[in-house]
């Protein structure tokens, strides 16, 4: 029964009942539904309603207080039917009526019902604990319903990841993490007209530098990428505009920046350095937002050629966030695109672009059951499950035409939707920057995204939601103490660290692009194993670390590291210690198919994976040939003669191995993978 009608009740009989009018009279509630007649008692202390306007001329207010005998989540509301219309404002206080009060909760117009000014308040409210619930008059003086529902508070589970913050030196927007002189060392990139400004990371700290350069034709409004596109050592910059593409080269010496910046029209959204035509120089790519999709090929001089058309050909474009990953495990890299566009439109059917291996691409995201017509602006690739394929997180920025997606890699170039049950559905946030890296180094990979939802991973596919502070931003590693570190505006977000054990590995190309953007990284333990693809531009806007970073958990060992080149070879290092860096070159291991003769060159094995037989395709005539198989600890662990160009593994474990094969005298290894 209302509350009017039991004081009513209570003044006939002449029971005790206190008045709500002020601070000292007022009424202790449960939990149900409660009526004031008119607000007409003691003006609230403070404003703690999300709508911080002050009182009106003649401030008012109706005091209640409720009591927990546990510790309770307290929803306090007017969003209610027979409220339709209403305006109301509300405020939670803790403390007393002599020594003051704090604000616990409030709210002014969360609710949805009529025209939307009704209010929804939920806090907490400790064992033991009193607070106080005042309405004011703020928009209306007239009575209403509220109702009081609890539940009991359970606290979320402590962070695994915690953040100290510290301020950046100088202006700009801080949009890269990423090394720029050439030390392997990430680096903060701020950008602000006619000026590129660096914070080098130091083994003090960091060292500040303002280059003053003219102001070029487009500045990054919309993504920054980072790249040495002309092969001197130094990272260039090229700046996605809405209007057009300027590209920032680095000088001799990384001191300086010169522009070259087309005429052609491009309404650019996100941007990557990627090896398009597998020619061992790095190209550029940039979604157009209007019109079919742009890329850059590279001549090997560092001059590039604008083309338009042939990854992504919808007229009206809607293209966001691409990401360059090899989701089909066949040693060359794909483009995914994430599409946003509203109404019914082509422009926001999501993309994926196979590579063929020969400089074409197919789209197969038809075909895949990945042409989402949801609205997002990127998604977030990663071996979510560590089974050593790529997994998929598309993010919803609205859920006008869908919500967030997470599939699972199969292992054969197809996909399962998994997210049901993964933590991820329902998730209420949206946004535009969808990432993943290991930020706690457990081993598993983490996400951010979803309007700054941070999910940490649990090794199978499933998420559990996290509140950590950090916004998004640039991702590297700024004290290079092996824990990724969050830039977001002008704030550095240290990430604190804890026991568990991390590998880094940095990248220098040969016969492949000097980054080594594209390479496919596979890390073995006694007991897990870890992948990651070196990528340049990944989200939507920002560009992060060209670093590969490998949460270890509590692995003590590494067996080896595998580096798969986008040129094909392989290189395989063993001996590597934990929390330490790898600085990998290609061709540049224990195990490596950089000398292999001309000939050896186009040996293929396949089918891989493999189950139980795996043919050698050989280009040339010969008299013999063996074979030697060696996981990835270096241990052989099988020998033989090839008999009619097969080789029998059925015997093998899963995992990977690398196969060598020396025909008369000519030596290649592969890399094998065994289902």
């Amino acid at each position: 029964m209302k509350n009017h009608l039991l004081f009513i009740i209570a003044t006939f009989f002449g029971l005790s009942v206190s008045a709500q009018s002020t601070c000292e009279t007022a009424m202790d509630i449960s939990e149900g539904l409660h009526t004031i007649d008119t607000i007409m008692g003691q003006e609230p202390p403070l404003i703690c309603a999300n709508n911080g306007n002050i009182q009106n001329d003649n401030p008012a207010g109706e005091w209640f207080t409720f009591t927990a005998d546990e510790d309770l989540l307290v929803t306090i509301t007017s969003d209610l039917e027979q409220n339709s219309g209403g305006d109301t404002r509300v405020h939670v206080y803790m403390g007393n009526c002599d020594d003051g009060f704090v604000c616990r909760g409030g709210d002014d117009d969360e609710g949805d019902i009529g025209n939307g000014y009704l209010s929804i308040a939920e806090f907490v409210v400790w064992q033991g604990e009193t607070v106080y619930i005042v309405w004011d008059n703020r928009w209306n003086s007239n009575g209403f319903d509220f109702d009081l529902s609890v539940e009991e508070y359970v606290a979320p589970p402590e962070p695994p990841v915690t953040f100290t913050e510290m301020g950046i030196d100088g202006g700009g927007q801080k949009l890269g993490a990423v090394d720029m002189n050439g030390d392997f060392l990430d680096d903060i990139v701020a950008v602000s007209s006619g000026e590129i400004r660096i914070n080098y990371q130091t083994e003090e700290g960091f060292d500040f530098v303002n280059m003053n350069n003219p102001a070029p034709a487009f500045l990054p409004s919309w993504s920054l990428t980072a790249g040495d596109i002309d092969h001197n050592g130094y990272n260039d910059l090229i700046f996605g505009g809405g209007q057009g593409v300027s590209f920032m080269y680095a000088n001799e010496d990384g001191t300086a920046y010169s522009e070259v910046s087309g005429d052609e029209y491009v309404f650019c959204q996100r941007g990557n350095c990627v090896d398009i035509n597998n020619d061992g120089q790095l190209d550029v790519f940039m979604c157009h937002d209007v019109q079919p999709n742009v890329y850059y090929i590279n001549d090997g001089e560092g001059n590039l050629s604008f083309i338009q058309g042939g990854l992504g050909e919808v007229a009206n474009g809607g293209n966001y966030g691409s990401i360059w990953v090899d989701y089909d495990n066949d040693g060359d890299t794909d483009m995914f695109i994430a599409k946003c566009r509203g109404g019914n439109s082509d422009a926001k059917i999501n993309e994926l672009h196979r590579n063929n291996g020969d400089g074409t691409y197919t789209e197969v995201g038809e075909e895949l059951a990945l042409n989402d017509p949801v609205q997002t602006w990127s998604s977030a690739w990663g071996d979510f499950d560590n089974d050593g394929d790529f997994d998929i997180f598309i993010g919803a920025s609205s859920f006008s035409d869908g919500e967030h997606k997470l599939l699972e890699n199969n292992g054969d170039g197809t996909f399962t939707d998994v997210t049901f049950g993964s933590g991820i559905a329902g998730i209420e946030g949206t946004g535009i920057e969808n990432i993943t890296h290991d930020w706690d180094n457990d081993g598993y990979l983490d996400l951010l995204g979803m309007g700054g939802n941070y999910m940490a991973g649990n090794g199978d596919l499933t998420f559990t939601q996290h509140e950590i502070g950090p916004g998004n931003g640039p991702i590297g590693d700024l004290n290079n103490d092996g824990f990724l570190d969050i830039v977001s505006g002008s704030t550095l977000h240290l990430n604190d660290g804890n026991e568990n054990n991390f590998l880094v590995v940095n990248t220098t190309g040969t016969a492949s692009n000097l980054n080594g953007i594209g390479a496919m990284i596979n890390v073995y333990t006694p007991n897990m194993e870890f992948m990651r693809q070196v990528r340049s531009g990944d989200g939507f806007r920002y560009m992060s670390s060209l670093n590969a970073y490998f949460g270890l958990g509590q692995e003590t060992e590494i067996d080896s590291v595998m580096i798969t080149w986008p040129s094909g070879l392989v290189d395989v290092f063993l001996d590597v210690e934990t929390n330490t860096t790898l600085s990998a070159t290609e061709g540049d291991s224990p195990l490596s198919t950089e000398n292999e003769s001309e000939e050896m060159v186009n040996l293929l094995v396949y089918p891989n994976p493999a189950t139980d037989l795996v043919l050698i395709d050989v280009p040339f005539a010969f008299a013999q040939m063996n074979y030697s198989i060696f996981d990835m600890g270096g241990k052989m662990v099988d020998i033989g003669i090839v008999n009619k160009n097969t080789i029998n593994v059925s015997e093998l474990e899963t995992g990977a191995y690398i196969i060598r094969v020396d025909i008369d005298g000519k030596i290649a290894e592969r890399k094998l993978i065994k289902q």
